[in-house]
């Protein structure tokens, strides 16, 4: 959260956060999460890269799915969000 800040204090154009949930506690994914909705209604750009799949294609408007460092599925993230191969790969439903 720190290094967000830090980051945001020379009010970027693209901001780009690589894992920003991995190994925060419940809590803090939540408003992590609302912080970076914030963020992209602000302004800048967010490029997001992120295993909570369910958290980041509700707020994304684009996403794309990498398997072995290539793009497999893409398209806008309510649309992936029905898909049936993201929902059993990557949703558990």
């Amino acid at each position: 959260m720190l290094a967000m800040g830090r980051g945001l204090m020379s009010k970027p154009r693209l901001c780009l956060f690589d894992e920003p949930s991995y190994d925060l506690a419940p809590i803090l994914l939540l408003e992590l999460f609302r912080v970076i909705k914030s963020l992209r209604e602000q302004g800048p750009t967010v490029l997001l890269i992120e295993q909570n799949v369910m958290q980041s294609l509700e707020m994304a408007d684009r996403a794309y799915v990498l398997e072995n460092g290539r793009i497999v599925l893409e398209g806008k993230s309510r649309e992936l969000l029905q898909n049936d191969h993201i929902r059993k790969a990557y949703l558990g439903l």
